[in-house]
C-alpha cells in the first residue's frame, strides 16, 4: 500500500546532544565538587532510571517533578551531594535541555522533512521526551516542518506502548499499513510499531547493528538513506 505518513523518533534519530547527556550531568557534578566522569555517570543515570517507576506521586516519566526525583536519586543518594545544592543544579540541567545549542541535527534531517512534506506525506514526531520537546524543536527551527508532535511527558503515554502509535495514526488519519515509523531503538521504535502493522525502520547512525535477517526490519545507516527509502515507498524515489 502507498505510504501516506511518516513518524519519527527524536533522540539519536533526528537529534544528538552536544555533549552527551551523560557528560552534561557529569560536568554539573564536577562544578559542585563531585568528581565523576561520563562513564560512571552513565551507569548512575541508567541505574536511577531503572529504579524509578514510570509515575512518581502522579507525575509521569520525564515531567519536571519526575526529573526532580531522578536528579535527587543520582546526585544526593548516589553521589552524596548536599540537598541544598539541588535547586541550582536542577535549574542548570533544565536550562541545558531546553537550549537548542545543546542539540545538533543529524545530517539529512531537514532534507528528509522537506522531501516528505513535498510528497504530501503526513509527518509526525513520536518521542519519549520531556515537555520541553516542542520548544527544542522550535529553537532548532523545525517545529513547522511537522504536522504534529507526540511527546510522552505531555501525552502521559510512551513507547513502546501501542497507545502512542495509535494516537499518531489518528493524528495522521491513516491506516497502519499506510505509515512508517523510524527510530534508533529496536524495541521502542521498530518492534512496537510493527506490532500494530506500522512498518518499522531502524536508524543506525553509529553502525552498532548488523544487516542481519533476524533483525526483522529494514536498517538504514542515516537519514539520507532513510529519505531515499521513503521516496521509494511513495513511488517518487
Amino acid at each position: 500500500m502507498t505510504l501516506r505518513a511518516v513518524f519519527l523518533d527524536v533522540g539519536n534519530t533526528l537529534l544528538y546532544e552536544i555533549p552527551s547527556r551523560f557528560e552534561i550531568y557529569a560536568r554539573a557534578a564536577r562544578r559542585r565538587g563531585v568528581e565523576v566522569d561520563a562513564s560512571e555517570m552513565t551507569r548512575l543515570m541508567r541505574l536511577a532510571h531503572a529504579e524509578l517507576p514510570r509515575e512518581v506521586e502522579g507525575s509521569f516519566r520525564y515531567s519536571d517533578p519526575w526529573f526532580r526525583v531522578y536528579v535527587r536519586r543520582i546526585f544526593v543518594e548516589h553521589l552524596g551531594l548536599a540537598p541544598a545544592a539541588l535547586p541550582g543544579l536542577l535549574e542548570e540541567l533544565f536550562a541545558a535541555f531546553e537550549d537548542p545549542q545543546t542539540f545538533g541535527l543529524h545530517e539529512g534531517a531537514r532534507e528528509l522533512m522537506r522531501e516528505a512534506r513535498a510528497r504530501g506525506l503526513r509527518l509526525g514526531i513520536v518521542s519519549n521526551w520531556s515537555a520541553r520537546l516542542p520548544r527544542v524543536l522550535a529553537g532548532l527551527g523545525i517545529d513547522d516542518a511537522v504536522d504534529f508532535v507526540l511527546c510522552s511527558a505531555l501525552e502521559r503515554i510512551e513507547k513502546p506502548e501501542p497507545a502512542i502509535f495509535r494516537a499518531a495514526l489518528e493524528h495522521a488519519e491513516v491506516a497502519p499499513e499506510e505509515a512508517l515509523h523510524a527510530g534508533d531503538h529496536l524495541r521502542n521504535d521498530v518492534q512496537a510499531a510493527q506490532e500494530l502493522g506500522i512498518e518499522g525502520v531502524l536508524v543506525d547512525h553509529s553502525g552498532r547493528f548488523r544487516d542481519d535477517p533476524e533483525l526483522g526490519c529494514r536498517r538504514v545507516h542515516g537519514l539520507p538513506e532513510l529519505t531515499t527509502y521513503i521516496l521509494s515507498r511513495t513511488g517518487t524515489g
